[in-house]
């Protein structure tokens, strides 16, 4: 009788989906079956140990690169989009003005 354990089969999984496409580390944990937490952890040691890369990010809810999406292999990662300082700042005076217009409108109602 053969024995197999069920993370190295998990895991083999993990570097299969890897291999095939581009995928988030939460479609990873879904698709193997591992927790969330043990795919951020095995793709960061990939990641240490050069064996795959940063293929690109994915945005969050504020609009910020975030979620990282690995493939196997190797290569440069992707660039991280950052926005600059003023560019931060003229987002919050627009969002402030805004919402002191919103304010101002449903007040006078």
């Amino acid at each position: 009788m053969k024995q197999i354990k069920v993370n190295a089969m998990a895991y083999g999984q993990l570097i299969k989906f890897m291999l095939e496409g581009i995928y988030t580390c939460e479609e990873l944990a879904e698709m193997t079956g591992l927790h969330y937490v043990t795919v951020l952890h095995y793709t960061r040691e990939l990641h240490r140990a050069k064996a795959c890369f940063i293929a690109s990010w994915e945005k969050d809810s504020r609009g910020r690169d975030a979620v990282k999406i690995y493939k196997i292999g190797q290569a440069k990662d992707a660039k991280r989009e950052r926005m600059t300082a003023s560019e931060r700042q003229a987002r919050l005076r627009q969002k402030r003005k805004a919402m002191k217009l919103n304010t101002l409108l449903a007040g006078s109602i």
